[in-house]
């Protein structure tokens, strides 16, 4: 018995020892991670939104508001997560003078799919101009920002057409995997 002590003693001892030692070789690079609050790795093939319409914390070109063809824009989703199963789009303006104001919500969009211009990808929702469709900037005066959020689900959303967005957000609550958002600026002025 004294003898296996010794052994693992010993052992243990060359272990921590070998560790200790340096070598003349090159570290292993650092791979470019980094971790964020829930203690997922994301890489520079981060989840993205982007659009052709126009660049992110750019002006929003009237043919998506509603003085123009008030159609939404085309929304690419880039580098979801594996186990994506459905996607939810929530636009909304934060700068409402009642507060944030919802232009559109969709869910159960294929993962994947580019969300085209001029379409209905998914299920909608109720939005606050009291209907279901894409409904875009409109700002009664200034300046106001527009946020397109996609967030990745880990599941097929089981709600109701025409839906709250109260509604959607209960239903999305431990199923979102990540989010991404775009935000776009328009003005009447």
């Amino acid at each position: 018995m004294l003898a296996r002590i010794v052994m693992l003693a010993t052992i243990m001892l060359v272990i921590a020892v070998s560790g200790c030692t340096t070598t003349d070789t090159e570290p292993e690079p650092v791979p470019d991670i980094i971790e964020n609050e829930d203690n997922k790795n994301t890489d520079q093939n981060a989840f993205t939104i982007s659009t052709s319409a126009f660049d992110n914390n750019e002006e929003i070109p009237s043919r998506y508001t509603c003085d123009g063809d008030n159609i939404n824009p085309e929304i690419i989703a880039e580098n979801l997560p594996e186990n994506t199963e459905s996607l939810v789009l929530i636009v909304d303006d934060p700068d409402a003078p009642m507060g944030t104001f919802t232009h559109w919500i969709v869910w159960n969009i294929e993962p994947g799919s580019i969300i085209r211009e001029d379409t209905v990808p998914g299920v909608q929702g109720l939005n606050d101009f009291k209907n279901t469709d894409y409904s875009g900037p409109c700002p009664p005066s200034g300046t106001h920002r527009y946020f397109f959020r996609i967030y990745a689900m880990d599941s097929i959303l089981e709600l109701d057409p025409g839906s709250t967005r109260v509604d959607l957000e209960q239903a999305m609550q431990e199923h979102i995997i990540v989010e991404g958002e775009l935000m776009g600026t328009y003005s009447r002025d």
